[in-house]
Formats: structure tokens, sequence, C-alpha cells
């Protein structure tokens, strides 16, 4: 069996193209975004090529992805009914795995925490692991996090990788800087 994951020859649109590359298993890619308006149209296309929705003709996907999402928590549950860290968990992350329990390493965080308290660190954090839970390969991107929020998900990214897993990072920021990842750069056509 192969180790890529991942083959691309090439990714083109009518707006952006993303030079070929292949992401092998054990390997994290940072896709390097420009910061406009289309970045997150971009991030959301490549996404659903990287996590097979949709097929692209130049790219072959030999394991699925699964994007770390936000979490959102609708207006009516936010304000009558608060989603809290151990029901998301609950509901999101498989709980025989020792990463649902990572997050309560944050000491002021505990399973009764309502979500719309964390602020954007802790609150990747919580999708990060949740996913982490559930599969080996995984996209990613840091939309809320500052510096040294990005800097602890490339630690634990970086501890994944070694043990096998496999990850697409999106920079639309310019703020992931890692001498293990393989970097590609987005180029706008229009």
């Amino acid at each position: 069996m192969s180790d890529i994951i991942i083959k691309s020859n090439g990714i083109k649109t009518e707006h952006f193209y993303v030079p070929p590359f292949e992401l092998n298993k054990g390997e994290a890619i940072v896709i390097k975004l420009i910061n406009d308006e289309q970045s997150f149209n971009i991030e959301m296309f490549l996404k659903d090529i990287f996590n097979a929705k949709i097929k692209h003709k130049n790219t072959l996907i030999n394991q699925p992805f699964t994007f770390v999402d936000y979490i959102r928590e609708p207006e009516f549950r936010r304000i009558f009914f608060p989603i809290t860290v151990g029901e998301y968990l609950k509901k999101n992350a498989n709980l025989s795995n020792s990463y649902s329990e990572k997050i309560y390493e944050i000491d002021w965080i505990n399973k009764k925490t309502k979500i719309s308290m964390l602020p954007g660190n802790p609150r990747k954090l919580l999708s990060l692991y949740s996913v982490l839970s559930k599969f080996q390969n995984i996209i990613v991107d840091f939309a809320g996090q500052d510096l040294q929020g990005i800097e602890f998900c490339c630690n634990i990214i970086l501890e994944e990788i070694y043990k096998g897993g496999s990850v697409i990072i999106f920079d639309a920021t310019n703020s992931v800087r890692n001498n293990h990842f393989k970097y590609i750069e987005i180029e706008l056509l229009k």
C-alpha cells in the first residue's frame, strides 16, 4: 500500500492555481492563502476536494480528510440552553480516546463550561481535540487564533504527524512557521 495520501497534479480554476504536490502519511502541508476576501471561498472549495466531497480531475485522494470546523452555537441554544464543553465532547468526540480529555488540561475549563465562554484559542483546541479523537487525517485553519494559539496547535500537529497522521493547514496570515511542514503558495489568477 502506498504512503501517498493525496497526489495533485495542480488545481486550477478561473480565480486561482494550486501547484502540484503530494502529501504522504505522516506529513503536514501548509497551503498559503492570499489574505483577502477570496481566501475563505478558496479554502472551502479546497476543503471539499480534500475531504472527498467533490472530485477534481487532477487530484487523487487515497484517504479523505476531516475538517476541524468552527464551533457554532445556534442563537436560541446560546441564550436559553447553552452548550457545555462536556455536551460538545459527548456529541463530537470519541470519549475513549485521550484527546477527549485534553481540553481539561486548561485549568479553568471543565465539563460545565459553556462553549459561548470560550475565546478563540480554547475554542479551536476543543474542536481540534474532538476531531483528533476520531480521525488521523485532518484539515485545519487558525481563524480566530492568536500567535500563541497557532504555535500551540502546530505542536499538537507535529505530535500527530510523528504518529503517522497527515495534516493540511490553511494559512491566510503567514503565521505558520515550522521546518517540518511542506509549503505551497496559491497563485491568484485574477
